[in-house]
């Protein structure tokens, strides 16, 4: 056949992005000789060893994440950060590409692929698609890997907030890993995800805002109508109370100062208006404080329950009767 492309390894390249292996290009019937020709006469380029763009410039994403996989070689799949971006689950890109192999191999870390060794077999994939992890092994694969419960936490409650997933294939998928960090607390995190904390933020609140401190459950994105018509959701809604509560976790980190203006707003929210707003501080680092205003704003619209304290040093009440007075 010499140096032309065979018609079968054409269409190959054209299903795997314009990449192909030796190994591929061999059995198509191209001869040793005419890949060398062909790299020499820079018509293809070589990515990795043995892995080659039969097209010469930039590489777009979908090339770039096959010869990766190409280059891992049998059973690889893409995972980790790099199947969350074909999932929907982040919109970031990451430099590095994340492939997992299966446990029987090994496989040389190139410069720009991170290598992750799995006993679990990969699913099947048409012809065309890149071997990636389901969703729900790409969620289990980050928690796992995270540093901080929190970053565990995200990854969770992106999923079903993004409806990628849901309970019970989660659960099952938790079910078949012996070995999973942080499982005690993603039980509760998947329960918490399932029913509408739709992130890290709205977990914490859920949980060290309001249930450690006996406040009543409110309704989690409710929906309104906005003044131009358009629908919005309410990160919290406290019905029986007329009272909202939105969670922004863009709102008050270290280097915020705006939040005593804002705290001083939700002071007066407290007696007279309707919604409460919330940034990532007054959640976590200020949770006791918090609870002890969105108690007094409950109480001063009906609310007979009473404030309880989380810990043995809880401010909240301290705060309580300072707000209250």
């Amino acid at each position: 056949m010499g140096s032309q492309i065979p018609p079968g390894l054409r269409e190959l390249a054209s299903l795997q992005g314009g990449i192909v292996t030796r190994r591929q290009a061999l059995g198509a019937g191209l001869s040793a000789g005419a890949i060398t020709s062909r790299l020499k006469y820079q018509k293809w380029v070589r990515v990795y060893w043995g892995v080659y763009a039969t097209f010469t410039g930039p590489q777009h994403r979908e090339a770039q994440l096959w010869a990766a996989v190409l280059y891992a070689g049998r059973g690889a799949r893409l995972s980790h950060e790099t199947a969350a971006e074909l999932h929907g689950l982040t919109d970031q890109r990451t430099p590095l590409i994340h492939v997992t192999i299966p446990a029987s191999r090994r496989v040389r870390p190139m410069r720009n692929i991170v290598i992750h060794i799995s006993p679990r077999r990969g699913d099947r994939w048409p012809r065309g698609v890149v071997p990636h992890t389901s969703v729900e092994e790409t969620i289990l694969d980050l928690v796992h890997a995270a540093r901080e419960l929190d970053d565990a936490c995200g990854w969770v409650t992106a999923a079903f907030g993004r409806r990628l997933t849901a309970e019970g294939p989660l659960r099952a998928t938790m079910n078949t890993r012996k070995r999973l960090r942080w499982r005690r607390q993603l039980d509760e995190i998947v329960t918490a995800a399932a029913g509408g904390a739709h992130s890290v933020l709205e977990f914490r609140y859920d949980r060290d805002v309001e249930r450690a401190h006996a406040l009543p459950l409110a309704n989690h994105q409710v929906r309104f109508t906005k003044p131009d018509g358009t629908r919005g959701f309410r990160d919290r809604y406290y019905a029986d109370y007329g009272l909202v509560v939105e969670l922004d976790g863009k709102l008050a980190h270290p280097e915020d100062t705006r939040w005593s203006d804002r705290a001083r707003d939700n002071q007066a929210t407290a007696h007279g208006g309707s919604t409460l707003r919330y940034g990532w501080e007054d959640v976590t680092r200020r949770s006791c404080a918090t609870a002890a205003q969105v108690a007094d704003a409950l109480q001063a619209r009906g609310w007979k329950g009473k404030l309880m304290p989380c810990s043995l040093d809880c401010r909240a009440f301290v705060t309580h009767q300072r707000q209250s007075a």
